[in-house]
């Protein structure tokens, strides 16, 4: 009898050519299926995840699900599989999900943590784990901007050109800053979010703080739906998916 299981996963998308299984590359999908036709006696067992990330990205809580016909106790699937997977990659979580869940249709939302460090030599035991940008930035104009990304916006904007999604409509429902001495981590929740959004959300609330673009600006970036005026690509290291919420409606942004 086939059961469906949601697998939790954190990684560290240093050594990873992104999450999705390409044609050469180690991969966070590749590295999830090989461990599991391993389990599974050398059948193939295809897995699904919330979101694809790119390569360098890391994740504190993606979300994977997969059919199996293998009667094993969800704690036990934590166990056999960080035994096979590399260090990289570890399982967090695993129970038994309903047929009809999906990790990526099923999610009401995503949390995704940006890490920024402004110090002038930066930080060599967190040079693949946050972006270095050693310039002068005034966080009253970042914090300014903030405000006008929030709610229901048409990110065309905001999103890589390359992108083959149509409706680039998208909620923002938090986006917050900590400030920790040179140490700047942004949060920000949605109920979904385009290809390299929030790395150019992230790029252009940088370029604010240095008075490039003004906080009053963003609402007319937003209605050009114009990708070559917003501000550049944040590198892909400092980004963290961090949480997928299911069905978690009364609670899902607080």
């Amino acid at each position: 009898m086939m059961k469906r299981y949601k697998l939790t996963i954190s990684y560290d998308g240093t050594g990873f050519a992104g999450y999705q299984i390409q044609p050469a590359g180690r991969t966070v999908q590749g590295e999830i299926e090989r461990c599991l036709s391993v389990m599974h006696k050398g059948g193939t067992v295809p897995v699904s995840a919330s979101g694809r990330t790119d390569a360098g990205v890391h994740a504190r809580g993606q979300v994977l699900h997969f059919d199996s016909s293998l009667a094993i106790e969800p704690k036990r699937w934590i166990k056999a599989l960080n035994a096979l997977l590399p260090a990289d990659i570890r399982v967090l979580m695993a129970e038994e999900a309903e047929s009809g869940f999906h990790s990526r249709f099923s999610a009401e939302g995503k949390e995704y943590v940006y890490k920024v460090n402004t110090s002038l030599q930066g930080d060599v035991f967190q040079r693949n784990y946050t972006c270095h940008f050693p310039y002068v930035i005034n966080a009253d104009l970042v914090q300014d901007a903030i405000p006008h990304f929030l709610g229901t916006h048409d990110f065309t904007s905001f999103c890589s050109a390359r992108s083959e999604v149509e409706d680039k409509i998208r909620t923002i429902t938090s986006l917050d800053l900590d400030i920790d001495g040179d140490d700047w981590t942004f949060t920000i929740r949605g109920n979904g979010f385009l290809y390299n959004m929030v790395r150019i959300i992230i790029g252009t609330l940088l370029e604010v703080g240095q008075g490039k673009i003004a906080p009053a600006d963003i609402p007319v970036l937003l209605k050009a739906k114009d990708r070559t005026k917003t501000g550049k690509t944040a590198p892909a290291h400092g980004l963290y998916l961090n949480r997928v919420f299911y069905g978690q409606i009364e609670d899902k942004y607080s």
